[in-house]
């Protein structure tokens, strides 16, 4: 009782300070969620043009090391060997890909209504009534309001603008990044603990080495991808085989899932233009690709060069598509090899803080 009644009076251990101090940092945790949230568009343009240059540079990196000019003349050599060569290709492939587009959409309600007549969608529609989905997802009585043709051709034109808003900040961030990027964090770095500054290089390394080697080889992807895709469907006799395989490849983007929506998109449209047996064809060939890329491309890039497991590469896929769209599944692998090399790191520094108390696995 003496201990208990002695241990009241004596003043608290929270002190004024302590409260302040974690009431302020609750309050900046609150306030850079709600900036991340308000401010969601501008980091997935920040995260894009971050991903061009880091793989631009390793090209800026690799033509001075060979010619041993300058940073700015190399940057500007990379660009404009890039401009070149994307304008070349869309001279070649650009106008037949537009063309056969363009046919392809004229061509949309014909072609949705063979789809719906065909015998394969009937007998899945009788087992997942998809066409009462359809109808249900689209019964919006708001639609049907006089002003609703302006309103989407404002958007339409919105959407335009901001696209092309989007491509030019995400050029200016490159240019940028390019130039002063390198500067900046050896800047960044020159703060740090001269004791702590070789940790913290050799993680900048790592990420960057991941970030590079996984858009090298997804480069590599979508490039097979659109190749054999577009060579298939020609040969098969597919009207719109151009656009459709270069849609195909763009769904590279996206690692494991994109390929599997697309080549039901592409199995599809093959069905109502050409038939079930070329439709079975496809299908059948997007299955080979789709192993193939499973299999051989994505683990020969997502294991070797960026070193997450599968499973971890298609939980980021969901998860970073849930809070992005497509943009967020795109940049999921290099997001999730970036926090896996952190928590290694992280990992190894309490490892050696606690000596041999930590098993080596």
């Amino acid at each position: 009782m003496a201990g208990s009644d002695s241990s009241i009076g004596q003043p608290s251990q929270v002190t004024l300070k302590t409260a302040f101090t974690v009431c302020f940092a609750v309050v900046m945790v609150a306030a850079l969620v709600v900036l991340v949230i308000k401010a969601e568009f501008a980091l997935i343009l920040t995260g894009l043009a971050a991903l061009i240059a880091v793989a631009l540079n390793h090209l800026v990196v690799l033509l001075m090391s060979r010619t041993r000019i300058r940073r700015g003349p190399a940057i500007a050599v990379v660009l404009l060997t890039l401009v070149l060569a994307v304008s070349a290709l869309g001279l070649i492939v650009v106008p037949a890909a537009v063309t056969q587009g363009q046919s392809l959409t004229e061509q949309a309600p014909e072609l949705t209504e063979k789809i719906r007549s065909s015998r394969a969608f009937q007998m899945i529609d009788a087992r997942f009534n998809v066409l009462q989905q359809i109808k249900r997802q689209s019964d919006n009585p708001s639609e049907l309001a006089s002003g609703t043709l302006a309103v989407s051709a404002l958007h339409a034109v919105t959407g335009v603008f901001s696209l092309l808003g989007a491509f030019v900040t995400i050029l200016f961030l490159t240019v940028f990044m390019l130039a002063f990027g390198p500067g900046l964090v050896q800047r960044m770095l020159s703060q740090t603990l001269p004791e702590r500054r070789p940790r913290y290089e050799g993680v900048l390394d790592k990420v960057y080495s991941a970030t590079g080697g996984y858009l090298s080889g997804l480069v590599l992807i979508c490039t097979i991808n659109t190749t054999l895709t577009s060579t298939c469907l020609a040969l098969l006799g597919v009207p719109f085989f151009l656009p459709l395989g270069i849609a195909s490849g763009f769904s590279s983007l996206v690692p494991y899932a994109g390929p599997i929506v697309a080549g039901g998109v592409v199995t599809l449209i093959t069905l109502a233009t050409v038939g079930s047996w070329k439709a079975l064809a496809v299908f059948g060939y997007f299955l080979m690709y789709g192993l193939l890329e499973g299999n051989v491309l994505a683990p020969l890039i997502f294991r070797r060069t960026v070193h997450v497991n599968p499973l971890l590469t298609l939980f980021a896929v969901v998860f970073f598509g849930e809070l992005a769209g497509i943009i967020g599944a795109v940049l999921a692998v290099p997001l999730m090899a970036t926090a896996q090399i952190i928590v290694r790191e992280l990992l190894l520094i309490r490892r050696e803080k606690l000596g041999d108390r930590v098993p080596v696995p």
